[in-house]
């Protein structure tokens, strides 16, 4: 297992590597210049050309590239005393990093809200689905996995807006009210898991019923178990490695900013505040939102693949 979470680190580096030089020189071909933004439409050539130089913008690409991940990197011993620098946000006029964690909070709060609608609608959906298959339950699920998968979030929100917010004014429209006040977390945190939970009924249904069809299920069942129990001891835990698999993948991809959902409620998270960035040409914030959220879902990935060895104790890494 030692092993094997090595060699996982070592591979999220070079992952988080590629993130960031791909989003490094995309930042870049962006039109526009962040130093005459910086300095406003009527600055003079000299005061671009020095602001071009404080904020590093006229040394090569390469040379600038390499300086951002040296300064990221964690602090080293002697070598580097300082670290996990990402850089100074033009828009708000202070360190990256700080800027990222004032805001990570309200994003989490999204991401926990929405995965826990995923959950709770979505499984008893496809427990109840894969149970009685072909009938009018399950052919209502359908239904409702296809409008769920095919419902764009922006539409969804801005319909629970209109119908929760406007025509029957039972929660506020957008803004965020702090942690832990959930008239404001409903309608976004129901948007963002509407989707996933039509998935999980989906996943877990074909899940269900592919191991209802294995012989220890019908062993269990010629033992006198109930079918109440042949699904609650026997079919549930097994598919549970492919719900946790997904669920980590949502997570990891919630917690690293749900860009639709933070505008459209006007929810003050990293996603929107990354969008904000990209507007004002400010590309440190661009790229260390960037590199925060690629963190954190590969850390979600390898927390998941781990959790294998508990869920199941046939899973094994050598």
């Amino acid at each position: 297992m030692t092993a094997y979470i090595v060699r996982r680190l070592l591979w999220m580096v070079f992952v988080l590597l590629g993130v960031a030089a791909i989003t490094f020189v995309v930042a870049f071909m962006v039109p526009g210049d962040p130093a005459r933004l910086y300095a406003g439409t009527n600055a003079s050539p000299a005061a671009i050309r020095s602001i071009h130089h404080q904020l590093g913008l006229d040394r090569p690409l390469i040379v600038q590239f390499v300086d951002y991940i040296w300064r990221v990197l964690p602090p080293i011993p002697i070598i580097k005393p300082h670290g996990l620098d990402f850089g100074y946000s033009y828009r708000y006029a202070a360190p990256v990093l700080p800027a990222i964690l004032q805001r990570f909070p309200a994003t989490a709060e999204l991401a926990i809200a929405g995965v826990f609608f995923e959950v709770i609608i979505g499984m008893p959906i496809g427990i109840l689905s894969a149970i009685r298959p072909g009938s009018f339950w399950d052919r209502a699920t359908m239904v409702f996995t296809f409008v769920g998968l095919a419902a764009p979030p922006f539409w969804l929100g801005l319909i629970f807006l209109f119908v929760f917010g406007f025509l029957l004014p039972i929660f506020p429209i957008g803004g965020y009210g702090g942690l832990f006040a959930p008239q404001y977390l409903v309608l976004p945190a129901l948007t963002l898991g509407l989707g996933g939970a039509a998935y999980y009924a989906r996943l877990l249904r074909a899940c269900l019923l592919d191991i209802l069809e294995t012989d220890y299920v019908r062993t269990a069942r010629a033992k006198g178990l109930t079918e109440r129990q042949v699904v609650l001891r026997h079919a549930i835990p097994n598919a549970l490695t492919v719900i946790v698999t997904q669920l980590g993948m949502d997570l990891g991809y919630f917690l690293a900013g749900v860009v639709v959902i933070e505008t459209v409620f006007a929810w003050p998270g990293i996603g929107k505040q990354a969008v904000d960035a990209i507007f004002t040409l400010d590309i440190p914030l661009v790229m260390g939102t960037v590199l925060f959220g690629a963190i954190l879902i590969v850390t979600a990935n390898l927390v998941v693949d781990i959790s294998y060895t508990f869920l199941d104790p046939r899973v094994r890494y050598t």
